[in-house]
């Protein structure tokens, strides 16, 4: 979709003007801006930007009106469920919600055969997700089953009070036992299907981390995420020269053979959107991330 603005349209907020101007939701516009797809004058750009009223826009995006999400029985590790929430053990491989070109066979087709009420803030193609992890990336995710549990919960994440752990299998060896990684994240100017640390149209992300077991060219540690950003674990260890094994997109060519990179969500903690009671849910490495730790453990005491 390509638009040329008018003079008298100067000032106006990009997500609005684009709202008024097509049938796309203005929560909409806002995801296809930060995944660099919506371009003024060829470049990316932020929800905010005020229209000089001479530009250009151009906004690449798939029509996913037609799309209808079919429950399926997909056995779920439900790690805790009430009447509000639902915390999932996600496996490696599961997509979180349909798109084009993957409608089925996702954490949401299952969630619609488990529940019978999901939360509508975010659509027909993503009912209850308050928050994402990638498509290889294993564990807990927390859904909402109702429109007060899911606003509780997004308004915890974005007070940054959701404590969530994850243990990854890193590149190289540390000489210290813990660190933080402060470093800005967006779009990479290179590559529009990856994410970099960049000052361009980026946005604050912190990840706190701690060494718990050393390899010989390896170390497991565990992240805490203080902000929420796309990859955000994979680009910082990325950034600090230790990325994640396995990881195709941003790790080294050369690696291990496994399914994905070996980034597992271990413990997630919350206040309960009605009881307001700490909830702390935890779920165990998958078997692969498992394996792999054993054998790097009988290497390193062979040596």
């Amino acid at each position: 979709m390509k638009l040329s603005l008018q003079a008298e349209e100067k000032g106006v907020r990009i997500d609005k003007y684009l709202s008024e101007h097509s049938e796309l939701t203005r929560s909409r516009i806002q995801q296809l801006i930060e995944q660099g797809k919506v371009l003024v004058n060829g470049e990316a750009t932020k929800s905010n930007y005020k229209l000089c009223g001479n530009e250009e826009i151009s906004v690449d995006y798939e029509d996913l009106s037609e799309l209808e999400v079919e429950a399926q029985d997909i056995p779920l590790d439900i790690r805790y469920e009430d009447q509000d929430v639902i915390v999932i053990n996600k496996p490696r491989g599961m997509v979180v919600h349909p798109a084009n070109g993957n409608q089925s066979g996702t954490l949401v087709n299952a969630l619609l055969y488990h529940c019978k009420d999901l939360s509508g803030i975010n659509g027909v193609l993503r009912p209850g997700i308050v928050h994402r992890i990638d498509k290889d990336t294993t564990g807990l995710l927390i859904v909402a089953k109702n429109d007060q549990a899911h606003l509780s919960l997004s308004k915890q994440l974005q007070d940054k009070t959701v404590n969530r752990l994850y243990y990854a299998l890193v590149h190289g060896t540390f000489s210290h036992d813990y660190g933080v990684i402060d470093a800005p994240i967006g779009r990479d100017e290179t590559d529009r299907q990856k994410m970099a640390v960049t000052e361009k149209n980026s946005k604050p992300a912190r990840t706190h981390f701690r060494v718990i077991e050393r390899f010989a060219n390896y170390t497991l540690v565990e992240c805490r995420l203080e902000t929420g950003r796309t990859h955000q674990i994979r680009v910082h260890m990325r950034y600090i020269e230790h990325p994640l094994v396995g990881d195709e997109k941003y790790g080294y060519r050369k690696t291990m053979k496994v399914g994905g990179q070996l980034l597992h969500a271990h413990q997630l903690e919350f206040i309960h959107p009605r009881t307001k009671e700490k909830i702390v849910v935890e779920a165990p490495l998958p078997d692969d991330f498992t394996m792999v730790l054993e054998q790097l453990r009988k290497e390193r005491d062979a040596s």
